[in-house]
């Protein structure tokens, strides 16, 4: 089944995509600001999300990785 159907699934790859862009934006920030139409400018709106938020994505990245251990 595909990510987008499976709503387990789809948590995953957002609270993923997130993370990636948050942490990747410590590296190359001046990349991610210059670029911030089309798909970078989606990077570097979830990268902002991640800094932002950074306690709640970590417990929902905690969160997720108890249910996927579960087995839920």
């Amino acid at each position: 089944m595909s990510a987008l159907f499976n709503f387990q699934s789809l948590l995953l790859v957002i609270i993923l995509f997130i993370c990636t862009c948050t942490y990747l934006h410590g590296f190359f920030p001046g990349f991610m600001d210059r670029h911030r139409q089309g798909f970078m400018g989606i990077a570097w709106k979830a990268a902002r999300i991640g800094e932002r938020l950074s306690p709640y994505v970590a417990l929902s990245c905690l969160a997720m990785a108890v249910w996927i251990m579960i087995g839920g």
